[in-house]
């Protein structure tokens, strides 16, 4: 006579779960957002992955807003410390640069950094990196807080931008010729400035931006500026 299997102590035997962690759930939510984009990013999918149910996750994670921020600011920290050579500018230029490359690596997270919030390390290290050469540069204490948030909008705009192009040139050729048809008589400074206004590629354009910026910074005075 054959024994039965004792299912009982086979389940006791299986390997145990790793006890959830919020690091460990943010770690999952950049491996899917690796694989398959921040569409993925959901607590549904992310409790499959984790082998649990979405209602454990809410523990850690508050809603998928805070998710995603915390996505973000995960990512932050592959971006490195500022550039060791260069002006105070070059240097400066170097991390916002970074910043924008990590999200031309991610064009989903890219829109989704527009109205993220994140408040993790990472996030802070960015802010005190971007403060620290702001303040090397002389730049007034309050032009330099109120600059910082200018400097990654400009960045994370341009990124978002670009993440929203689906690759199609039937768009790009559309405005191409609506610019260079303009008629000079009811639009004339877009007919004259027609070229300059599709000319630059988009490295130079995105330097010229963060420059104007820190020009625009460090000689704009904030309102009752005491710095």
């Amino acid at each position: 006579m054959t024994d039965r299997p004792d299912t009982s102590r086979s389940r006791r035997e299986r390997p145990a779960k790793p006890a959830l962690t919020r690091e460990g759930i943010v770690a999952a939510a950049v491996a899917i957002l690796r694989a398959g984009g921040l569409q993925k990013v959901t607590m549904r999918r992310l409790a499959q992955e984790l082998d649990t149910g979405p209602a454990s996750l809410y523990v850690y994670v508050r809603n998928t807003a805070e998710l995603h921020a915390a996505v973000l600011d995960e990512l932050l920290g592959t971006i490195g410390p500022a550039p060791s050579q260069g002006s105070w500018r070059e240097r400066l230029e170097g991390v916002l640069t970074a910043y924008t490359a990590m999200l031309f690596e991610h064009p989903s997270l890219a829109r989704s950094a527009l109205t993220a919030r994140p408040s993790g390390p990472h996030y802070l290290n960015l802010i005190e990196t971007l403060l620290t050469l702001l303040d090397e540069g002389g730049v007034p204490p309050g032009r330099a807080a109120w600059g910082v948030d200018l400097l990654l909008q400009h960045a994370t705009a341009t990124a978002a931008e670009h993440a929203g192009d689906d690759g199609s040139a039937t768009a790009w050729a559309a405005l191409t010729q609506a610019l260079r048809g303009a008629s000079p008589q009811t639009h004339p400074h877009l007919a004259a400035l027609a070229g300059p206004l599709l000319s630059g590629a988009p490295e130079a354009r995105l330097s010229w931006g963060f420059q104007a910026l820190i020009s625009g910074i460090a000689q704009t005075a904030v309102p009752d500026e005491t710095g």
